[in-house]
């Protein structure tokens, strides 16, 4: 399991939708190590100037490498995130995450990272099984 629904909450998502706070408020505390590396490459978009921030150091280790991996594989926590920090999240590899300007979609730099190239460039031996 990848997220550590209290009872409450789980009652509550049975009866109908759940807002997106307490959504976001188990992600971050289900997924600590995948919340830090969004949190962080979204707080380096906000503060600088580049056109995009990411994050390419490795997980400390195969429990950190999941949390990232279940993060960037579900669609609802994916997007939750995208709305909470208000950034695009694009993922490559094991760890690779970026965080883009929503208003990037669409354009050269975004379409170029998320591209079948770039995903081919970002390959090496060592994170074949990662």
């Amino acid at each position: 399991m990848s997220l550590d629904v209290p009872t409450a909450l789980l009652e509550r998502a049975e009866r109908g939708e759940v807002d997106d706070a307490d959504f976001i408020e188990v992600v971050r505390t289900s997924l600590p190590y995948a919340w830090e590396v969004v949190s962080r490459v979204a707080d380096e978009l906000h503060s600088g100037t580049g056109e995009f921030a990411d994050n390419v150091v490795p997980p400390p280790d195969e429990a950190a490498r999941g949390q990232l991996l279940r993060a960037m594989a579900s669609d609802a926590i994916r997007a939750g995130l995208e709305r909470h920090f208000g950034v695009k999240i694009a993922f490559q590899n094991c760890h690779r995450v970026a965080a883009f300007p929503l208003s990037a979609v669409g354009g050269e730099t975004y379409t170029t990272f998320i591209g079948t190239r770039a995903q081919l460039l970002n390959q090496s031996p060592e994170l074949r099984n990662c």
